[in-house]
């Protein structure tokens, strides 16, 4: 029987922003510290080669999270062939990227100049590529052979700016505190908030973007306030027990999740719900984007039930509970 994949939801003519995922093939936790530190080298060298922007990012044992930023295609394909020349020997090895530079002064000059464009400016070109080159060197390094990924990548478009934005990037941020490696993701070097704090600059701009400020000892403290007063539960009790006190607060909530506490769980809607945003902008992606909604459809955009994030939407609906381990 086949299984129909859902659409990939894309824009075009305007920056995107993309939370992308995906897991290694059976769920092994394959990726060791090596492995993490080769695959966090790949994704900052190849970003700079297609032009996009890693706002923030956590890779895992058995999976990465990413949240990226893709240029409009006008701004994506306006690339100088000095330009050019720069991202290849970025990319490539010193012998394969003077080969590039070679045809791109040559005769071939045009034709090598579309070849290249072509995987510019695109997240779909962007993850293939990541997840094959790390693929290639993860099968040579082991000496195994055949699929590495379990899937195509995920993809859930966010909106650009503001509070769902700066919702997805503490959720993947708090990856290794959900999965109980630590209890501060600073102390995690293979995410982009740990980058920040060590003083990474590209790092620190995605999370800039994030932050929309352009002063980085401001935008790390309001940041973090973000982790830890919003997204970053701690354990009142400070013990294995319940306290009193917790259990007394869980009653007062009628048993409902505080946002940090659903941030430290796996939020579906963050890697299912195609986009997210506040509801204006979820309907007039919709009213933009009848091709992939689907011209007979009658609802809106869906309340993120379940969740503290009464302010956000989502455009695809969940049919299993929003909230996972």
């Amino acid at each position: 029987m086949n299984i129909r994949r859902p659409k990939r939801l894309k824009v075009a003519g305007t920056s995107a922003v993309y939370h992308c995922m995906s897991r290694v093939a059976g769920g092994e936790p394959l990726l060791g510290t090596t492995e993490k530190e080769v695959f966090r080298k790949q994704l900052h060298r190849l970003a700079d080669f297609c032009g996009v922007e890693v706002l923030t990012y956590c890779v895992m044992s058995n999976h990465f999270h990413l949240l990226v930023r893709v240029p409009p295609e006008e701004e994506a394909q306006a690339v100088s062939n000095l330009e050019l020349e720069r991202r290849v020997r970025r990319l490539y090895p010193k012998e394969e990227a003077q080969a590039w530079v070679s045809r791109l002064r040559g005769e071939e000059a045009e034709a090598t100049r579309q070849r290249l464009l072509a995987r510019m400016g695109d997240v779909s070109v962007y993850l293939k590529e990541l997840k094959q080159r790390f693929s290639i060197w993860y099968n040579h390094t082991h000496g195994r052979y055949g699929t590495l990924w379990s899937e195509r990548f995920k993809s859930v478009l966010v909106e650009p700016t503001g509070r769902a934005l700066l919702t997805v990037a503490a959720y993947i941020d708090l990856n290794p505190v959900r999965a109980g490696l630590c209890e501060d993701p600073k102390a995690y070097r293979w995410c982009g908030y740990a980058e920040a704090v060590a003083g990474e600059r590209t790092a620190r701009a995605g999370l800039l973007r994030v932050m929309e400020t352009g002063q980085w000892p401001g935008a790390a403290k309001a940041y973090r306030v973000i982790l830890f007063g919003q997204a970053y539960f701690t354990e009142s009790g400070g013990s294995a027990g319940v306290s009193e006190g917790k259990l007394e607060q869980v009653r007062r909530r009628g048993g409902a999740l505080t946002l940090g506490e659903q941030l430290r769980c796996r939020v579906r809607y963050f890697t299912a719900g195609a986009a997210i945003g506040s509801k204006a902008y979820v309907t007039e992606l919709m009213r933009e984007r009848t091709d992939f909604v689907g011209a007979g459809r009658k609802t809106g955009p869906c309340r993120m039930r379940g969740t503290a994030l009464k302010e956000l939407y989502s455009l695809r609906a969940l049919r299993r509970k929003p909230l996972g381990s």
